[in-house]
């Protein structure tokens, strides 16, 4: 197996994360995925930081250890400011050397907004300024904005985005190491806008409980320091890093247009046709980001930059099991059969990515083998996520699931 890495999750300080979540129970459920490096998350926490380094041995530059699993000190940040004339609100994610520069930034943080509030804590700078102070205190630190499409707290959100990623941070741009795409957007969708070739497309989870884990994940050839993955990211370096592991977009639950109160979902062309108003209430329509990335593509869908970096689409085991089965992914009977696989095969992501086939019916059955087997090969029909509702999928374990319609 690589090396698998999910760089941006939450601990139970977060607002709306499950309080079951500590140190004990992400490295557990990290090697339950096969993951090797995870991020603490909300580092700036003053009692999760308090804890998390009362558990942890130091490793290598930026990377720490806990029960098998490496780990990184990380933290989202979410901004929320006015720039030309309109209020922005931005969420970053931070992966950061040292405890040292975890307190620095948190102390710098502090003097004008509270760090105890939320895991991911809400601060009032601008972007740029933000971007300066991160730098000045330690510039190892890996800087990502965080889902860059998503509607309401990104970079290049609808409701209160920017354009371009020098609009937003200026001189400021040339910190950035990475983009993170989002479970509403893929590679793809990304490269149809040329404007962010220069930057490395990362995916993570954004976990908000443990089982969600891994959703989306990055995999390098071997483990990596900070400033090994700093350069790694800069370089765009496809030698190391392999692949990124992505939700299929669709199920994003910001992937369409619509009002989920409506119960409206709209491609992009059915909401210009709209002209991008709910036809039920007749108010704005929440434009999804497949609308988004078409304001600002200048390729077609298909086409890629020079450089990039490969990706494949999976769908978590607990819910390929559940659609097998035909039972809740939370039920009873598909907790047995997602141990007793793990018990077999040690993680999901072996089972999901390398697992022959034959060996997986052998132990839980054809039809579960096959549907893993569909996914691999892409054989899948999505009804898409929208205005905070996720996507509805179902795997074809016979014919080659059609691309969505977008237009």
């Amino acid at each position: 197996m690589n090396y698998i890495a999910d760089l941006h999750i939450h601990s139970r300080f977060s607002r709306a994360t499950s309080k079951n979540i500590t140190l004990d129970s992400l490295t557990e459920g990290a090697k339950r995925k096969g993951i090797s490096l995870i991020t603490t998350g909300d580092i700036l926490h003053p009692v999760w930081r308090s804890e998390i380094k009362s558990l942890v041995k130091e490793k290598d530059y930026g990377i720490y250890s806990y029960n098998g699993v490496d780990i990184m000190l990380g933290v989202e940040v979410s901004s929320i400011f006015k720039d030309k004339g309109r209020v922005r609100k931005i969420h970053t994610v931070l992966l950061i050397p040292d405890f040292r520069t975890a307190l620095s930034i948190s102390n710098a943080l502090s003097e004008r907004w509270n760090m105890s509030s939320d895991g991911r804590p809400i601060i009032g700078m601008n972007i740029r300024d933000f971007i300066r102070l991160i730098v000045d205190i330690n510039p190892d630190t890996i800087i990502i904005p965080a889902h860059i499409w998503t509607p309401w707290f990104s970079i290049f959100g609808s409701n209160s985005g920017y354009n371009s990623i020098e609009e937003c941070c200026e001189d400021m741009s040339r910190y950035i190491d990475a983009l993170e795409t989002g479970l509403s957007s893929d590679p793809p969708m990304n490269w149809m806008v040329s404007d962010i070739d220069k930057y490395t497309l990362v995916s993570n989870s954004d976990a908000h409980s443990v089982k969600n884990l891994g959703r989306e994940a990055n995999v390098f050839s071997r483990p990596l320091n900070i400033k090994e993955m700093k350069h790694v990211l800069r370089q765009r370096d496809s030698k190391r890093f392999l692949f990124t592991i992505e939700f299929f977009p669709q199920e994003g639950k910001y992937h369409y247009d619509g009002h989920r109160n409506c119960n409206i979902s709209l491609s992009p062309g059915q909401s210009i046709e709209n002209k991008n108003i709910c036809p039920v209430c007749g108010r704005p329509l929440t434009l999804g980001v497949l609308h988004r990335v078409y304001e600002l593509a200048d390729r077609k869908m298909g086409e890629k930059p020079l450089h990039y970096i490969p990706f494949k689409s999976l769908i978590p085991l607990r819910e390929i099991i559940s659609n097998a089965i035909g039972v809740g992914p939370d039920s009873k009977k598909v907790s047995d059969i997602h141990t007793s696989l793990i018990s077999h095969f040690n993680n999901e992501f072996y089972i999901l990515l390398y697992a022959d086939k034959y060996d997986i019916a052998r132990i839980v059955g054809e039809e579960i083998a096959s549907k893993i087997d569909a996914v691999r090969k892409g054989r899948v029909h999505i009804k898409p996520g929208y205005d905070g509702v996720y996507g509805k999928i179902e795997i074809d374990t016979g014919i080659v699931g059609k691309e969505q319609t977008l237009f």
